[in-house]
């Protein structure tokens, strides 16, 4: 063959491999796109609501304990460990729940649910995240770390309760408040009336909102014999969750009364309960669409009472 026969062949050999490289590696990147996002939905980053839930309690505590003088790297680590030890907590339950979303209509397209990702790879991103949350952790003081401990083991065993505890609502709002005493611990390095008060408000709290989330999913549950509120409680779902609504408020009044707080504390607490209120509207007739919708919006219940916290502090003279 000439030269010029040769070069001719190599030009069109050329574009030809130069093409397939491009391809396999555009279809590399493809794959770690969907790989990432499978990641990214296991953890919810792409649902904050939950992390939202579990953030404002938080708040609440750190500018209680803090009697409104918060430090920018308490705040920072308290933000920063709740939206981490939440992703962690969720690829935990989501290996826990395995075998159940896949037959669940709200949660059977969720990655591992759906197989996009293994049950070992979930594993290792919770234990990723959880140690990313105890380095955290460990910038507080010594007995801020040791009820750590006790946190993470309530975050590992939540997604179990609902097999055998008829009420795990009750244990999620535990582990959705342990920010509570941690941020206390931290602050004060002591747990006192105030503490245990914002936690047990916390737990009705939880339990107003998670029972909604259960009445989405009542008949899945039912179906494949899990326990939760909303199966346990029956036809007095609604009552229950209106009157944990009105013990979190009645808890708070005592807590703004201890802690001597002022008027934009309970205006706050006003707000918050016309919401409440208006959740009812939602859940009455037990609707999937308008229980869902009553359980998103308990973000602005949170952030109401926070603002409420915040703004007492800032505002109103406050005697310790």
């Amino acid at each position: 063959m000439s030269r010029a026969g040769s070069d001719r062949a190599r030009s069109l050999r050329t574009p030809e491999r130069g093409g397939a490289l491009g391809y396999a590696f555009r279809m590399d990147l493809a794959l770690v796109a969907k790989r990432l996002d499978a990641y990214e939905r296991l953890i919810r980053l792409d649902k904050p609501i939950g992390a939202l839930l579990l953030l404002w309690p938080t708040l609440w505590a750190v500018w209680l304990a803090s009697q409104g003088g918060v430090r920018l790297d308490v705040l920072v680590i308290f933000v920063a460990g709740t939206f981490v030890m939440r992703s962690a907590g969720c690829a935990i339950n989501d290996f826990a729940d395995r075998n159940f979303d896949p037959h669940v209509e709200r949660t059977r397209l969720r990655p591992l649910a759906a197989g996009e990702i293994r049950p070992a790879e979930a594993l290792a991103l919770g234990a990723v995240l959880a140690t990313a949350a105890f380095g955290l952790v460990l910038c507080l003081n010594a007995f801020a770390i040791l009820l750590s401990f006790v946190g993470l083991a309530i975050a590992v065993s939540y997604p179990f309760m609902k097999r055998f505890f008829p009420l795990p609502q009750l244990y999620l709002g535990v582990a959705f408040g342990f920010g509570i005493p941690m941020a206390y611990a931290a602050i004060q390095n002591r747990l006192p009336a105030a503490c245990w008060l914002l936690l047990a408000a916390n737990v009705f709290y939880s339990f107003a909102y998670d029972t909604e989330y259960a009445m989405v999913d009542r008949d899945d549950d039912a179906r494949l014999g899990l326990r939760t509120s909303a199966l346990t409680l029956g036809r007095w779902d609604v009552v229950a969750v209106m009157a944990s609504y009105a013990a979190m408020l009645a808890l708070l009044v005592a807590l703004g009364i201890l802690t001597r707080l002022g008027w934009p504390y309970y205006a706050g607490l006003a707000a918050a309960g016309a919401m409440m209120a208006w959740h009812w509207r939602w859940i009455r007739d037990r609707g999937r669409e308008g229980c869902f919708r009553a359980f998103r919006h308990n973000n602005w219940t949170g952030a109401a009472i926070f603002a409420g916290i915040a703004l007492s502090f800032a505002l109103a003279p406050h005697a310790p």
